[in-house]
């Protein structure tokens, strides 16, 4: 078993190496954003893949191969390339592409190491923003030098809770009880994408809430918000990163919003 030290030294290692990624991906992110002729694809789900997202991607997977030979690789753009060391980096080079394309600053690179199946370190770089949230497990969530902590809310009445699109159509369609869970709370508001999740573990709400995910869209969040306090799963209460959608809570109020998603 690893002692503390060497899980901590392990743990830095990893954040320095997705601190220097990120330093590369904003780079890229910020040359393409806002630029009148850059190229954006439909993939075959009908989701947009822009220029910057493929370019940070290859970066991340250069850089790996360089700083961490070994390490696998998961990515949106480019499948998984398998582990030799037991950990993989996870990643997701733009998560909200369609507002990156559209000249929407919120949109972030997002990174995570699993190691034998335990995510143990996550980033959140979103550079338009100027904002890059990291954690590593044991060792707590930043945003910047400011450690996080979620809410201490306890009462859903009390809750401000954060969603992506209700329409159904890009997202995915949420379920027929939120509307629900929407009567029980203070306060409602559609950031959606990575965002959400972020000021929940920055203890700004207490509720985030995304209908369709895929593991590059959770793993980082998922750590950060765990690493301020907080809870991540998928609606029904698993916690894989491989669950189809995804709620985020200050935990105290975790099994409560569950309970009320799952209702039949």
């Amino acid at each position: 078993m690893s002692s503390p030290r060497n899980v901590s030294t392990r743990a830095t290692t990893w954040l320095e190496l997705l601190h220097e990624i990120c330093d590369s991906a904003d780079g890229i992110a910020m040359r393409h954003f806002r630029r009148a002729d850059l190229r954006v694809d439909d993939k075959d789900d009908g989701s947009p893949v822009s220029e910057a997202d493929r370019a940070i991607e290859a970066m991340a997977r250069d850089l790996v191969a360089k700083r961490a030979p070994g390490l696998g690789v998961f990515g949106e753009e480019e499948g998984e390339t398998q582990t030799q060391i037991g950990a993989r980096l996870i990643i997701d080079p733009i998560d909200g592409t369609r507002n990156f394309v559209r000249g929407i600053p919120v949109f972030a690179s997002l990174l995570a190491i699993e190691e034998d199946g335990v995510l143990t370190a996550g980033m959140v770089s979103a550079p338009a923003m100027r904002q890059r949230w990291y954690a590593a497990r044991g060792m707590g969530a930043f945003l910047g030098p400011r450690r996080l902590h979620v809410s201490s809310v306890s009462d859903l009445s009390r809750a401000h809770l954060f969603h992506g699109d209700l329409s159904g159509r890009v997202e995915g369609r949420q379920p027929k009880t939120l509307s629900s869970l929407f009567s029980q709370v203070e306060r409602t508001r559609g950031f959606g994408d990575f965002y959400q999740h972020m000021l929940v573990a920055e203890g700004c709400g207490e509720i985030a809430l995304d209908a369709k995910m895929q593991p590059w869209d959770v793993a980082a969040v998922k750590i950060i918000v765990e690493e301020a306090g907080g809870k991540s799963t998928s609606y029904s209460g698993d916690d894989s990163i491989g669950s189809p959608n995804l709620v985020s809570t200050n935990g105290h109020l975790h099994e409560a919003v569950v309970a009320s998603l799952s209702a039949r």
